[in-house]
C-alpha cells in the first residue's frame, strides 16, 4: 500500500545526530530500506522533518521504520496511506461504477 511516512524529529536530539553522524546514516538506511518513490526533507513546527512516500507492504514493518526514529530523534512518527492521481481517478470511477 502507498504510504506516507512523516517524521519530525525533536531539535536537541537532531542536533546530536547531526554532529554525532546518526542523521545521515539512519536517512541513507531509511533510504535503501523503503526506497521510496519520493522523499522530502523540510523543517515543519522549528524541527526537521521527512516526508518519504512508500509502499508498505505488511503493517508488520511499522516497528522496524518508526523505531529508529523514536529512539534516536525523539520523532514524532507518522504513517497515512495516500493516492496519486492514477489511484484516484481509478476510485472514483469504481465508485461511480457502484
Amino acid at each position: 500500500m502507498r504510504t506516507l511516512l512523516k517524521a519530525t524529529m525533536d531539535v536537541v536530539a537532531s542536533n546530536k545526530a547531526i554532529l554525532d553522524g546518526t542523521l545521515p546514516k539512519i536517512m541513507k538506511t531509511t533510504i535503501d530500506k523503503l526506497k521510496p518513490e519520493a522523499s522530502y526533507f523540510l523543517a515543519t513546527d522549528g524541527c526537521r522533518s521527512c516526508l518519504m512516500v512508500f509502499d508498505l507492504k505488511d503493517p508488520s514493518e511499522i516497528p522496524s521504520i518508526a523505531e529508529p526514529f523514536f529512539l534516536n530523534f525523539n520523532a514524532k512518527v507518522e504513517f497515512c496511506p495516500v493516492m496519486n492521481a492514477e489511484d484516484l481517478q481509478k476510485g472514483l470511477a469504481a465508485m461511480q461504477n457502484a
